[in-house]
């Protein structure tokens, strides 16, 4: 029997009638400023990642891991925490219209959801943006119930590296999470300003890996600074953040970052005589030179 005659019934992916993205905006010079383009939002899907290029850069960053970590147990931790974090996004990409996303494994950094469609809105990108901290979390229970059933202090130290790798990723700075959640409402305020805060974190985020020795991760970082840089007075297509959102999305910002900073704190907390003194060795991981 055919199907060529009968209208295909709507995916879970598909963008929803009244979410379609509005047409993009080309920005030159200034006699041709939001003069309104013919555009499609429709591009070639994205493929997934191939088997072997998969299992290659998933042993290429747990190589990276085991040599600065020298511990079998926090590669693993850090491999499936990159992992439950890009589920994260992939959900939130496939739940609001962009799916169905794919996740690849980046050699030597970590990982990316990549989406078939663009975000129909801003709103929808903080959304994803948090979805990979926040869902990343999970990936600690079962560390916790190792620690529980052996005593062993490594399981902490499991829990912390994937506290801080979630942590790390709401950095407002260019590619990290935390410039797609925050970005938005500080371009709401004034565009120069989300400007002006992910250039001088992203700086700061360069400097800080080079500082650890942390290369490759400065390298990376550095890319994605200066590819920010040579687009000069770019924003995503899709609508902007109303009032409301901009307070959901900061107030989202902050819950997500607070979370990442509790189970860190619980990690730290069996090891440490008091709260402050956790919380001073959780803060000194963010220190230069280190």
């Amino acid at each position: 029997m055919s199907d060529t005659d009968t209208p295909r019934r709507p995916g879970p992916w598909d963008i929803k009638p009244e979410e379609t993205p509005a047409p993009r905006r080309v920005e030159t010079h200034a006699s041709a400023r939001n003069a309104p383009l013919a555009s499609t939002s429709a591009h070639a899907p994205v493929q997934g990642q191939s088997m072997g290029w998969a299992i290659l850069s998933t042993l290429l960053l747990g190589g990276l891991i085991y040599y600065w970590t020298r511990s079998f147990e926090i590669v693993a931790a850090v491999l499936f925490g990159v992992l439950v974090h890009e589920v994260g996004h992939m959900l939130a990409m496939n739940r609001l219209g962009m799916g169905p996303a794919r996740i690849f494994i980046v050699p030597f950094f970590g990982g990316a959801a990549i989406g078939q469609r663009p975000a129909a809105s801003e709103w929808h990108g903080v959304l994803v943006a948090l979805a990979g901290p926040a869902f990343g979390l999970l990936a600690a229970v079962p560390f916790f119930a190792l620690y529980g059933w052996t005593g062993q202090g490594v399981w902490l130290a499991c829990v912390m590296a994937i506290a801080f790798i979630n942590l790390l990723n709401l950095l407002p700075a260019p590619m990290l999470d935390g410039s797609r959640a925050i970005g938005p409402v500080l371009a709401r305020i004034h565009p120069l300003l989300e400007r002006a805060v992910l250039i001088v974190i992203g700086g700061l985020a360069v400097l800080w890996g080079v500082s650890n020795g942390s290369w490759l991760f400065a390298f990376f970082l550095g890319l994605a600074l200066f590819s920010y840089l040579k687009r000069g007075d770019w924003r995503p297509e899709g609508r902007r953040l109303t009032v409301g959102e901009a307070v959901k999305s900061t107030g989202l910002f902050i819950l997500t970052a607070g979370a990442c900073v509790g189970v860190g704190l619980l990690a730290i907390l069996p090891g440490a005589e008091s709260l402050a003194m956790a919380a001073g060795h959780g803060a000194g991981l963010f220190e230069f030179g280190q």
